[in-house]
C-alpha cells in the first residue's frame, strides 16, 4: 500500500494519470491491466488475447516464476533418514553410497580432521555425528588417512559443503564415501541431536535412503542392535604380520627431539594391531622404532619369540571385555618386556592389571579434552575417541593413575611400574592435533632404553 500511494504522489506530481503508469509497476501493485477495445491498437487485439491479457499480471507472473524456481532449485530434497532407537525420526538429504545402515550414534566435537576421523578404525560400528557445521570443505586427500579405508557407518552433518578449497584434495567428501560405500546424512539439525545424545546416552540409529521402510520397521532394527559385548577388534585387524619403518613426513615433523635428529638407537617394537592408526606408527618410527605389526589374535608367545624390545597395544572399536583373548596376550607379556597401551590398549591392560572396565554415557570424541598429569599437575588438551573406560575403584594396589580427564574424572593413563607398562586413553599421537601429549612417545623409547641398559 505505501508504494502504491508513493507512485500515485510521484504521478500525480508529474501530472500523469496513475493509470498510465507502466503495466509492469502497475502489475506489481496488483492492479488489472485492461487492453485497448478502441483505435489501432484495439483493433489487433483478438478476444482470446483481451481474455488472457486481462487477468492480472502479478498472478501469471508469480505463478510462473514459482514454476521455475521449483525446476531450479540448488538444493536436494530431504530423501533420508535417521531414526534413533527412543522413537525419534530426522530428516536429511542423502550424499554417499544409498542403503541402510545400523550403528551406535556418537557426536564429535573436532572443528577440523573429519577425514582422519572417519578412517580411524576405532569407530568401527558407529555412526559420527560432526558437531561443527560446515563438512567438506577441504575434500580429501591422499596423505591424511588413519587406516587404508573407511570404517565407521556413516556420517552425519549439518552442512555439506558445496565447494571444496584445499591444495592437496583429489575428491569431494561425496565422492569418497562413494567409493568407500559409506552413507552420509546432511541437514540435520546437529546441534539439537548432540543435546539429545548428551542427555540420554549415546543412542543405536538406523539411517536409510529407502522410502519403503516404515519409520516403525527402523526403530525396531535400532533397538534389536547393540555394540556392548561385540568384539569388533579382530574384525578391523591385519591378518598377516607385517614391517613399518615409515616416520612422520617431515613437512609435518614437529617434535624438537625428532626434528633434532636425536631420538635416539633404534628399538624393534611389536605391535598388536587393534585397529591400529597410521600415525600411531609413524610417531613410533620417528622416534627410533622398527614395528612388527601384528594381528589382534597374535599369540604372546610368538611375539615374545621375536625378542622385541617393546609391546604396543593399540586403539581399537567395540567393548574390550569382549576381547578375552587380547587380555590373555597381554598378561602373558606384561613384566617381560617394556609395554605401552592408547586407548583400547590402555583398556586392554586395565584388564590385564586385574581392573575392570565400563560404559560411559555419551563417550569422549573430539580434539578438546583437558587431562591432567598427576605427577606434575600438566595439563594438556587432548584428542580422544572412546565409549569405555577402566573403572578407578576395581585396579590393584601397584598400579598408579597418572592422568585425570577432567570433564568427568574418569582414568586416561596409569603407570604399573612393577609389569613396566604404560598407558593413555586418549591419542597422544592425534592428527591434526593437538600434540600435548606426544610426549608419550618419548617415555616409552624410556622405558626401553632402561631396560636396555640394565638387560
Amino acid at each position: 500500500m505505501a508504494l502504491q500511494t508513493r507512485l500515485e504522489r510521484q504521478a500525480a506530481c508529474c501530472s500523469v494519470n496513475v493509470h498510465s503508469i507502466p503495466h509492469v509497476a502497475r502489475a506489481f501493485l496488483g492492479q488489472s491491466v485492461p487492453v485497448p477495445t478502441t483505435g489501432s491498437l484495439g483493433r489487433q487485439v483478438s478476444a482470446a488475447q483481451t481474455s488472457v491479457a486481462s487477468r492480472p499480471i502479478r498472478s501469471r507472473r508469480v505463478a510462473s516464476v514459482s514454476v521455475r524456481a521449483e525446476a531450479a532449485k540448488p538444493w536436494k530434497k530431504k530423501d533420508a533418514r535417521l531414526v534413533l532407537e527412543d522413537g525419534s525420526v530426522w530428516h536429511g538429504v542423502a550424499f554417499g553410497a544409498k542403503g541402510t545402515e545400523i550403528g551406535e550414534v556418537v557426536f564429535n566435537t573436532s572443528l577440523s580432521g573429519y577425514q582422519e576421523i572417519m578412517t580411524d578404525p576405532s569407530y568401527k560400528g558407529q555412526f559420527v555425528a560432526f558437531t561443527c557445521p560446515h563438512i567438506g570443505n577441504v575434500g580429501i586427500n591422499a596423505d591424511d588417512m588413519e587406516s587404508s579405508k573407511c570404517h565407521l557407518g556413516a556420517i552425519i552433518v549439518r552442512d555439506l559443503s558445496l565447494a571444496v578449497s584445499n591444495y592437496r584434495s583429489r575428491m569431494t567428501l561425496d565422492e569418497y564415501c562413494k567409493k568407500e560405500n559409506v552413507l552420509g546424512i546432511a541437514g540435520i539439525d546437529t546441534r539439537a541431536l548432540t543435546k539429545a545424545l548428551r542427555d540420554t546416552g549415546c543412542l543405536v540409529g538406523v539411517i536409510t535412503t529407502d522410502s519403503s521402510k516404515s519409520d516403525a520397521e527402523l526403530v525396531q532394527m535400532a533397538k534389536s542392535w547393540t555394540i556392548v559385548g561385540k568384539d569388533l577388534l579382530s574384525v578391523v585387524s591385519c591378518k598377516e604380520p607385517y614391517e613399518w619403518r615409515q616416520g612422520t613426513i617431515a613437512e609435518w615433523e614437529f617434535a624438537p627431539l625428532v626434528k633434532s635428529g636425536g631420538s635416539g638407537p633404534q628399538f624393534h617394537v611389536v605391535a598388536y594391531d587393534f585397529g591400529i592408526k597410521t600415525n600411531i606408527l609413524r610417531r613410533l618410527a620417528s622416534y627410533g622404532c622398527r614395528i612388527t605389526v601384528v594381528p589382534a589374535t597374535y599369540p604372546a608367545s610368538e611375539v615374545l619369540k621375536m625378542n622385541p624390545d617393546g609391546v604396543f597395544f593399540s586403539n581399537g572399536p567395540g567393548d574390550p571385555s569382549a576381547a578375552p583373548y587380547a587380555v590373555d596376550n597381554a598378561k602373558q607379556i606384561l613384566g617381560k618386556k617394556p609395554v605401552f597401551g592408547i586407548c583400547m590398549g590402555h583398556q586392554i591392560l586395565g584388564q590385564a592389571f586385574g581392573g575392570k572396565t565400563f560404559k560411559l554415557k555419551f563417550g569422549h570424541h573430539g580434539g578438546n579434552h583437558p587431562i591432567r598429569y598427576n605427577p606434575t599437575g600438566r595439563i594438556e588438551v587432548s584428542a580422544q575417541n572412546h565409549n569405555f573406560a577402566v573403572d578407578l575403584k576395581t585396579l590393584p594396589a601397584g598400579v598408579e593413575v597418572t592422568h585425570i580427564n577432567l570433564n568427568d574424572g574418569t582414568c586416561a593413563g596409569m603407570v604399573y611400574k612393577e609389569k613396566k607398562a604404560m598407558t593413555i586413553q586418549y591419542h597422544p599421537e592425534a592428527s591434526p592435533g593437538p600434540h600435548d601429549a606426544d610426549i608419550c612417545f618419548e617415555q616409552f623409547i624410556g622405558m626401553m632404553k632402561a631396560e636396555r641398559v640394565t638387560a
